[in-house]
């Protein structure tokens, strides 16, 4: 197309004489006449001009004056659109404005004027725009967009008066039971953005006043949960006490287990499951639950009922990728079918993994099961041959060998390929960890603590070293203030930690105060049902003269993990007949 003739469509797209995208066309259109006189063309054709020149300043000035004279929104937000490409934002929002006085309604107007002032920090002018924003609407629209209305000040730098700025915009709003919930938890957003979290716990705290049942506040309140708000947890209670969302009760059981508060993660699925059985994701949780804390018998159930739900697979030939649900199921039965002994089911069920991504974690099990054949070396080859498809997979190969070789009591080897591991990852604090651990099980406990209080050294919020340290403390029956003092330092760090509480369950009683051992065990074994827990609650409760219990504990443990090397060593000793 010549170049007059190409900017004469431009001008006729902007002017609004023919629809967009048939700049081109050459067939016969029908023709809808313009109001705009020749006059008025002719000024949008020069402002064209100019814009293909490079000189968007003129074009801005003629663009403007022609969308005033035409009262043309086309005209007015192609005037703002040659603004930011001339990247001046106070003619931008001259023109956005304009646009705005002739047609008060216009959402894109008011948009523009929102996007400007927010990229260019006039925070203090927003208020209107931002009431502009929910002018009109009511019912699920008006509360829609208050939930979006955070999202604007992304990348705003005044994150506090961001904040004061959305809650002046929604005084209104704030004290209405309809609206306020949603309100309040954009507020909360926002201060939560500014790093206030007491604030943002208040915000939450008043939207769920108005309306309990409200998602908003909930929503807000798993957020301060995962930024260590504990009190936000009441009103997430609250919530899920009426007719929760699965959505939000599933958020609350992985905040569950990210405070390690397994059972009670376990309870929240399984009510999901009650309630809304087709909710797949609740099934996956409830399954990798169960293994730990059930036994194989219900995990596998769930893991299958979650496949169950996914759509059908397709033909076994087909190279679609499988899901990251579905992956994360497969090893989880693979590994069932291993732990029964079922090797030739573990191996079909990871060959129906096709995932790149997952093709090392796939190597890892296999390896697993070649070594419970009775073929480590096979399973060490296998997994040093595994290609390296991203950046962590030399390490994760590296970790996957040390913890074979520490499984089937490799320890020198396991000793070895540890301190290669330290050298070359100075900054992995597993690692360091776990060489602390194998120079204990290779009986030197004077370079475990020397490696344990170097990693606290550096890492002071590491807090399974303390507790790790602490407990070697306990059990070999020395130091007990200090074992004690470290264990509690754990605690700091992970409050609800069962295998902590254990530790420090340990050292009571190892200081001879059996109640408060039981009770702490008991605690830490209702929270996670271990062998190794198992081990010494019935160590305790036998001591303490409740044999019948104990032993009935330690059946428990067997059938959890009946090769738990704690476990057996405490049932030779105190009871070799069971």
């Amino acid at each position: 197309m010549h170049r007059t003739q190409r900017l004469i469509a431009i001008a006729s797209i902007v002017a609004g004489l023919i629809p967009f995208g048939s700049a081109q066309a050459v067939a016969p259109a029908p023709v809808t006449n313009s109001d705009l006189n020749a006059g008025l063309m002719y000024q949008i054709l020069v402002a064209e001009m100019s814009a293909f020149n490079g000189d968007e300043t003129n074009a801005f000035s003629l663009t403007l004056d022609a969308a005033r004279r035409a009262n043309s929104p086309r005209l007015y937000e192609r005037a703002v659109e040659l603004a930011l490409r001339a990247r001046s934002a106070d003619f931008a929002l001259e023109a956005a404005r304009a646009w705005q006085r002739g047609f008060p309604s216009s959402k894109d107007a008011n948009r523009y004027i929102l996007q400007i002032l927010i990229g260019t920090n006039r925070l203090s002018e927003l208020t209107e725009p931002l009431k502009r924003e929910l002018q009109g609407l009511s019912g699920k629209d008006r509360v829609g967009t208050i939930n979006v209305l955070p999202r604007y000040f992304q990348r705003v730098t005044d994150k506090t008066l961001a904040a004061a700025v959305l809650e002046q915009a929604l005084a209104a709003d704030l004290p209405t039971t309809l609206y306020g919930p949603a309100a309040w938890s954009a507020v909360g957003v926002m201060r939560i953005g500014a790093g206030n979290l007491p604030g943002a716990l208040e915000a939450a705290q008043r939207g769920a006043a108005l309306d309990a049942n409200a998602e908003e506040p909930a929503v807000l309140a798993l957020n301060l949960m995962d930024a260590k708000a504990p009190a936000a947890e009441a009103i997430v209670r609250k919530y899920l006490a009426g007719n929760a969302l699965p959505e939000i009760r599933m958020g609350y059981g992985r905040a569950l287990i990210g405070a390690q508060r397994f059972a009670e993660a376990l309870t929240q699925m399984q009510l999901i499951n009650s309630q809304k059985p087709d909710f797949a994701d609740a099934w996956l949780v409830r399954g990798s639950l169960e293994i730990q804390d059930k036994g194989p018998v219900a995990a596998e159930k769930s893991l299958k009922q979650y496949l169950s739900l996914l759509p059908a697979e397709q033909d076994p030939n087909d190279e679609t990728e499988t899901g990251r649900g579905a992956v994360q199921a497969y090893l989880l039965l693979a590994q069932i079918a291993e732990l029964n002994g079922k090797p030739d089911e573990a191996n079909a069920l990871l060959q129906r993994i096709k995932s790149p991504q997952d093709a090392l974690r796939v190597t890892v099990r296999r390896a697993t099961l070649m070594a419970r054949q009775g073929k480590l070396d096979e399973a060490r080859a296998a997994i040093r041959n595994a290609p390296e498809r991203q950046a962590d997979d030399a390490r994760t190969k590296l970790a996957t060998e040390i913890q074979l070789l520490r499984d089937y009591k490799q320890m020198s080897e396991a000793y070895t390929l540890l301190t290669t591991a330290v050298q070359t990852y100075p900054d992995d604090n597993t690692f360091a960890y776990d060489l602390a651990m194998v120079a204990e099980k290779l009986g030197r406990p004077e370079e475990m603590e020397t490696l344990l209080r170097k990693l606290i050294a550096k890492a002071p919020d590491y807090h399974h070293a303390y507790n790790a340290l602490g407990y070697s403390l306990a059990d070999r029956g020395i130091r007990l203030p200090e074992a004690r003092q470290l264990i509690q330092k754990a605690l700091e760090f992970a409050p609800a930690d069962p295998f902590i509480v254990d530790s420090l369950a340990w050292v009571e009683f190892r200081s001879g105060n059996l109640p408060e051992a039981q009770r702490l065990l008991q605690q830490a074994y209702a929270s996670r049902q271990d062998a190794e827990i198992a081990a010494h609650l019935g160590e305790v409760l036998w001591v303490s003269g409740q044999r019948e219990a104990a032993t009935k504990i330690w059946q428990q443990g067997l059938e959890l993990q009946k090769d738990n090397e704690t476990l057996r060593e405490t049932i030779q000793r105190l009871n070799p007949s069971l």
